[in-house]
């Protein structure tokens, strides 16, 4: 290859666009900013994903697993990527890398939850709390499996460093409390 294909290939590279097909739609009580939670939290309510019909047979015995990855394209955002270093809200100031943080604010508006599945009823999955709007566009599921997705030794990375880290992991976790 000379050099000028070389650089083209480069070139091209970098532009790249993808395209993902939706698998179903996620339902969830939430429509709006005000009342959708930080992280995916154990609550009641309405919390379901509807899977298309072609994709029915890929839930056989998906209901044998208690918890899902679910991958989505976070389709609501009305903030656009303007910088790789933010202050995500429940730090008081404090400065991340973007990818440093669980902000939806990304180059590829991709989200990720683990929900516990409740139960399958023919292309409808039943779950636990997500953290997503209703309508929100679902492009895969795969299994949570215990002992290859359980990572023992994981930490609390740079929030460990802030001075009020235990009260941070409350809200977090979504973790009701008074103070």
């Amino acid at each position: 290859m000379n050099n000028r294909n070389k650089k083209e290939k480069k070139g091209t590279e970098r532009t790249l666009s993808f395209k993902f097909k939706r698998i179903g739609i996620i339902h969830t009580p939430y429509t709006n900013n005000d009342n959708v939670p930080y992280q995916p939290v154990e609550e009641e309510g309405n919390f379901r994903i509807v899977i298309d019909p072609e994709y029915t047979d890929g839930l056989y015995k998906l209901a044998k697993f208690r918890y899902i990855y679910l991958l989505y394209y976070i389709n609501q955002i009305k903030e656009k990527l303007s910088m790789l270093i933010i202050s995500p809200p429940w730090t008081n100031g404090t400065d991340v890398g973007l990818f440093a943080s669980r902000s939806p604010v990304r180059p590829n508006p991709i989200g990720l939850s683990i929900v516990r599945i409740k139960r399958i009823t023919k292309n409808t999955i039943f779950t636990s709390g997500l953290d997503v709007f209703d309508g929100t566009p679902l492009l895969d599921i795969k299994p949570y499996i215990k002992d290859l997705d359980a990572k023992c030794d994981a930490n609390y990375g740079w929030i460990k460093d802030l001075d009020n880290y235990e009260h941070l992991l409350l809200h977090i976790k979504g973790i009701p409390h008074d103070y």
